[in-house]
């Protein structure tokens, strides 16, 4: 028979191996000596047999087979063959393997043994592989070693008390009476894993901190003793006494001072200190003033020492090390909206950061670039923003682009720099906007009938340089078809464009024939060469040339707009100008108030002329998510899952019902066919369709982690059991959730629509809002599977349930 070698030759021998398979062939080798000698039971070299199969088990090849023979080790009197068998149990087993049961009478027995390293090996085994079964079988013993005179069983006992209380709650209050006597040990370990212990139970129970918060003076005394003792051979870290005693220290205050007022003052004085007197030359003391920072803002600290805080971390900005520039960042951003001042006063450091090749970094100063905005500063950090705009990665543009929209609307100082700012970002990024900022844009300039001349003649000047960017095609056609003659308007401190009626035509026509131009600018750009069919006189024939030309287009639409374009113009002249007359300004529609009676008597359609086509859905989103599926497994047959409005008809051949058309998602929005060609025929008296609406409560439908979702309900009697649902979600936080995205199904006896949402991005404080379209023919309960996904932080969330809470009234 072989003999066994040691451990050192073995590793030599499979690090010696030039292929993997000589590594497998060695280890399948070794693996059957080591079975022969366990079933020979060859208690000699058990020891060495166990720790080999530790190295085995570390390079990732299968060692169950040794469990059985750690339990042997275990119940051995030499302490060599305890200390490999505790380190295998260690390694080999835990709460799911039922062998770890039949150590616990060794566990108990090594507990009380006479030499404290003994015992040592049974709480580090305990402390590691502890389930709730051998927390409950072992708690007294582990209560016995907490009281004794050893610091070493006594630190070791405390960290096996936080296991057992993890998996035992119910049990912590057999340790509570000990936690006062921890905290007046000398020993800094024994201090330390006591701090540690009170930790968890004030995070498994939280009706204890009333009891912990008695302690607050006794912390503060060893937190000032740490600062104000001198070197200490036995604790000093880079001229720092006990640093990990500190940082834990400050958590516990931190937990207990939370929104206690009296605690939070007995704290005051001790944070202060820490913050003045921590050397921050050294990762160590970035360490402490970092949770120092940390518990300053958590707690009802007074104001000087947020301002102390928030200074600290603007020395952080300005480190070499990018970490530590990451985390100052980082916590910034989680603190700007407790103190908004103070923050703003490192506002050029944070712009900097910008410049930085760090990803991480660059986006975390955004983050906090635009949550430090408001109406004082946003002309110059906007103007920072929008030249970073010209170096940034395309992974930042469609962030900063968007958010540069939306704060530019909150805080606004006029007008004016509004329309400079939205243009800036068209012709900078406009390849990276969202639909939805093209829909914004537009409505935007239509309601600024003051500078629409300026408008329309800056995008006019961006087109001819850039007909790719389909974000900027958009906004400008749209704007020269509605406001085509303000080209040739002079207009104070401007330079008017150097062009023609006939100009501006060959323009919309290049945008139409090339092939950058995706379908839905090919429908804005017809649209807008319709328009401008009564604007410019001089080219009313190469107008009607380029519409004929779409007569016979693959698309549907574009080709049904040419064709009734086309009789627009040679059998309707006398009302071509009504129609094709400027739209009104586009009004922001307020999803939270009621109706007005205008409103209400609204017509629920407008011509196809009147209205900008409705924004692109990509492939991607056009695309129904099979994972949304998943979560539907229960009694409910799911009838759809979607995250963007279907196409037309798409949702009725979906389902295979035949209830009538679905309503419009929106009073701008109507069916393909028919539009303009009934315009033609005889005249008839003007109808008009009558929206009845019903006040209905609106009910929460999702509540958790600082997101609160509300449906909000309208029935219309112009469409038959149709019901609107306009969600809102609200961000409670202090930080930006990222890429929020809502998917819902239903059961098959309902169809459901779900519409664009207003926006992706929710900031602190901020909403999102998504309309809902739900048809009922069987006027059943309605139930409804949600999922709901965003980033907070750099870290994905997900979610799902189900609402079932609906109000009866929507059945009546």
């Amino acid at each position: 028979m072989p003999v066994s070698v040691r451990v050192k030759e073995l590793v030599r021998r499979i690090r010696s191996c030039k292929t993997i398979q000589d590594e497998r062939d060695t280890i399948q080798k070794e693996c059957a000596l080591i079975r022969t000698s366990f079933k020979e039971e060859e208690s000699e070299v058990r020891a060495r047999n166990v720790a080999k199969l530790l190295y085995i088990h570390m390079l990732g090849y299968p060692a169950h087979f040794g469990q059985m023979e750690c339990l042997k080790l275990i119940a051995s009197n030499k302490f060599t063959d305890k200390r490999i068998g505790y380190l295998g149990a260690m390694i080999l087993l835990d709460e799911r393997h039922d062998v770890h049961l039949l150590i616990t009478n060794s566990m108990k027995m090594d507990m009380s043994h006479q030499v404290q390293y003994v015992s040592g090996l049974a709480l580090c085994a305990l402390g590691s592989i502890c389930s709730s079964e051998m927390g409950r079988d072992m708690a007294t013993e582990v209560e016995k070693l907490l009281k004794s005179t050893n610091p070493y069983l006594k630190r070791k006992a405390a960290l096996c008390a936080v296991r057992i209380i993890r998996k035992v709650p119910e049990l912590m209050e057999m340790f509570v009476p000990i936690m006062r006597s921890l905290l007046n040990e000398k020993n800094h370990g024994v201090l330390l894993t006591g701090v540690v212990l009170i930790e968890e139970m004030c995070r498994v129970n939280p009706d204890s901190l009333v009891h912990f918060k008695r302690f607050v003076p006794n912390l503060v005394r060893i937190l000032k003793n740490l600062i104000m003792s001198g070197y200490s051979p036995d604790h000093d870290v880079h001229g720092i006494s006990d640093p990990f005693l500190q940082v834990h220290i400050l958590r516990l205050l931190r937990i207990l001072g939370k929104g206690d007022k009296d605690c939070s003052e007995q704290m005051n004085d001790i944070l202060a200190q820490v913050a003045t007197n921590t050397e921050s030359g050294k990762n160590v003391g970035h360490a402490i003033l970092y949770e120092t920072v940390i518990t300053i803002m958590d707690i009802n600290s007074e104001s000087g020492l947020r301002v102390l805080a928030i200074n600290i971390l603007g020395r952080f900005l300005v480190n070499n090390d990018k970490n530590i520039r990451y985390v100052a960042l980082n916590t910034l951003l989680r603190t700007v909206h407790a103190d908004h001042n103070a923050v703003q006063r490192h506002r050029s450091t944070i712009l900097d950061c910008l410049k930085d090749d760090d990803i991480s970094i660059k986006r975390r100063a955004l983050e906090l670039s635009f949550a430090l905005i408001d109406e004082n500063n946003i002309r110059s950090v906007v103007k920072e923003l929008i030249s970073f705009l010209d170096v940034a990665a395309p992974e930042f543009k469609s962030y900063i682009a968007s958010n540069l929209v939306a704060i530019a609307e909150k805080y606004s100082p006029n007008k004016r720099w509004h329309l400079d700012t939205i243009l800036s970002v068209l012709t900078k990024a406009g390849g990276y906007i969202r639909d939805d900022i093209v829909s914004d844009m537009i409505q935007f300039i239509s309601q600024t009938t003051e500078y629409q001349s300026v408008a329309v003649q800056q995008l006019y000047t961006a087109l001819r340089c850039d007909i790719v960017t389909q974000a900027l095609v958009q906004v400008a056609v749209w704007s020269i078809g509605e406001y085509g003659e303000l080209l040739f308007v002079d207009i104070d401190d401007e330079v008017k464009p150097d062009a023609t009626e006939s100009d501006v035509v060959k323009l919309l026509e290049s945008i139409l024939f090339t092939p950058h131009s995706n379908l839905v600018t090919r429908e804005f750009a017809i649209n807008a060469v319709m328009k401008l069919s009564v604007r410019f006189k001089s080219s009313e024939s190469d107008i009607k040339r380029i519409i004929q030309h779409y007569g016979n287009h693959m698309n549907i639409e574009i080709q049904q707009r040419s064709v009734e374009y086309t009789s627009i113009m040679n059998k309707a002249t006398s009302v071509r100008k009504g129609l094709l007359e400027r739209m009104p300004p586009i009004e922001v529609k307020d999803t939270t108030a009621p109706p007005t009676q205008q409103q209400q008597d609204a017509p629920p359609t407008m011509p196809a002329t009147n209205r900008p086509p409705p924004p692109a859905v990509t492939s991607q989103q056009q695309v129904e998510e099979p994972s949304l599926l998943d979560i539907m497994s229960s009694d409910i047959p799911v009838s759809m899952a979607a995250t963007q409005p279907a196409a037309d008809g798409g949702l009725m051949d979906l389902l295979g019902m035949d209830i009538g058309p679905l309503p419009p998602a929106t009073s701008q929005q109507q069916p393909v066919g028919g539009g303009l060609l009934d315009l033609l025929s005889e005249p008839a008296p003007q109808q008009e369709a009558v929206m009845s609406q019903k006040s209905l409560p609106s009910i929460t439908a999702f509540e958790k982690g600082g997101l609160k979702v509300t449906f909000n309900f309208e029935k219309d009697s112009s469409y038959a059991n149709t019901i609107r649902i306009t969600l809102n979600a609200v961000n409670s936080t202090s930080q930006l959730m990222n890429d929020f995205l809502f998917q819902a199904a239903v059961p098959k006896s309902f169809q459901m629509q779900l519409l664009s949402p207003s926006g992706s991005v929710i900031s602190p404080g901020g909403t999102v809002n998504q309309d809902i379209v739900v048809v009922n023919p069987s006027k059943l309960p309605l139930r409804m599977r949600i999922r709901i996904s965003y980033n907070i932080d750099g870290s994905p969330v997900q979610e799902q349930g189900e609402v079932n809470n609906f109000p009866p009234e929507l059945i009546q």
